[in-house]
């Protein structure tokens, strides 16, 4: 099958339409692919657009947007030109900081719903695996790049991962295709350049098929993954389906690989980093602790709480910043974060009423149908609620008075006074 025939199929399989963006960065692959996409598009009609991170790494970066000008002018495909800053500070070194600002483009300007193309090819796929095997990643990791997934609500997809760099160059001195040669690509103190340089090379030159072979076991570490991820779905939805909150009995019942792989996918399921290696351990040990004690296992961006035999995954800090407080009708949407809740509070009678939410500070009280003027600490004792969480909820005021307690993380109302009523929405 030639190349324009790979790219013709993955357009007419992206529903008719759909935008597609090709992310341009004017070398070789990604000059190539746009330039195929374009023509295809003859045949199968979409939306087609191309976007340029520029990263300004180098003193020839306006170079590569001015290629990148050029060639959409000539395939008459609009361009975008995305600018960003490649921050150090993070600790991802310089390729990982510079992926993060290029995803961080690709979120700002594609919107949900629509496919992005990325010019990744074969060989790629095989330095990706190297580099996961020498860092000692998991199966995840060994399977390297996905030919297409979903991302934050995006198409990710790479039409090109099935071919080598070779067919690739082949095809561009076909058709008289020009490119950019990014001077950076010598630089082997880069790992992946190492690799494309150095390493890759002597194994072809031993084993002339390695790049396929490699790309192949990364595909093989794919499908094992995905089968990996089933079992931890079936496991989870065993426990309840929560991946927030889980039963450490019914965790410990589990092998201990069977308990690792139902952490790392509770952690997906929450859009939460997963632990490392030392933190996953370290929480596992913790599994046996008695009832009564609470133990806390935190990672960047992530931790784990032990609280009366149950395992809690969050989010750490706070929800909201301290100090946070809003006016509210008790009807109109609240501002972020809590948009994505419809959240409703009013009197039986009388309709709206002026609110006020502000965080918990201790020592409210509320009266309740029934039950007269009530501690919000006892009431939150009663309610078996979570002592971290004690500290986030938000207090719905009316005047001088506590009308009801919120869960904002949860988007539910935990209490509401005598004489009023709450709904809660959901995302």
């Amino acid at each position: 099958m030639s190349l324009q025939t790979l790219i013709d199929d993955a357009l007419a399989e992206t529903p008719p339409g759909r935008v597609v963006w090709v992310a341009l960065s004017g070398g070789l692959d990604s000059s190539l692919l746009l330039t195929l996409a374009a023509h295809a598009i003859r045949r199968y009609p979409r939306p087609l657009y191309a976007l340029h991170v520029h990263h300004g790494l180098q003193a020839g970066a306006d170079d590569f947007e001015a290629h990148c000008r050029r060639l959409c002018s000539r395939l008459g495909v609009p361009l975008f030109v995305e600018r960003v800053d490649v921050s150090l500070s993070g600790g991802l070194g310089l390729e990982g900081a510079a992926r993060q600002a290029r995803y961080s483009a690709f979120q700002r300007r594609v919107a949900c719903g629509e496919a992005l193309w990325l010019a990744q090819h074969r060989d790629d796929q095989a330095e990706t695996f190297l580099l996961a095997a020498l860092r000692g990643s998991g199966v995840r990791g060994l399977a390297g790049m996905p030919p297409g997934r979903e991302w934050q609500g995006r198409c990710l997809v790479r039409p090109l991962l099935t071919r080598s760099r070779g067919e690739l160059e082949a095809e561009a001195q076909r058709i008289g295709l020009r490119w950019m040669e990014d001077p950076s690509n010598a630089d082997e103190s880069l790992d992946r350049n190492f690799l494309r340089r150095s390493v890759l090379p002597l194994l072809q030159s031993r084993w002339p098929h390695a790049g396929e072979a490699l790309a192949s076991a990364a595909r093989q570490a794919g499908e094992a993954d995905a089968l990996l991820d089933e079992l931890a779905a079936l496991d989870l939805q065993h426990l309840g389906g929560d991946p927030g909150q889980l039963s450490v009995t019914a965790v410990r019942a589990l092998s201990p690989p069977r308990q690792r792989l139902l952490i790392r996918h509770a952690c997906r399921c929450l859009s939460l980093p997963t632990p490392p290696e030392a933190r996953l351990a370290a929480l596992m040990a913790q599994l046996s602790a008695r009832r009564d004690a609470r133990v806390r296992v935190d990672w960047p961006n992530g931790e784990a709480r032990i609280w009366r035999e149950r395992l809690y995954l969050r989010s750490p800090g706070g929800f909201l910043p301290a100090g946070w407080r809003v006016d509210w009708d008790g009807l109109s949407p609240l501002p972020p974060p809590l948009e994505r809740w419809a959240l409703a509070l009013r009197r039986r009678e009388g309709g709206p009423a002026a609110l006020r939410l502000t965080l918990r500070q201790g020592g409210e009280r509320l009266r309740l149908m029934g039950r007269g003027s009530r501690d919000l600490k006892r009431l939150l004792q009663e309610a078996d609620l979570p002592p971290w969480e004690r500290e986030r909820l938000l207090v719905a005021w009316h005047g001088d008075a506590v009308v009801a307690v919120l869960l904002p993380e949860q988007g539910r109302w935990l209490v509401v006074a005598e004489g009023w009523e709450a709904d809660s929405g959901s995302e």
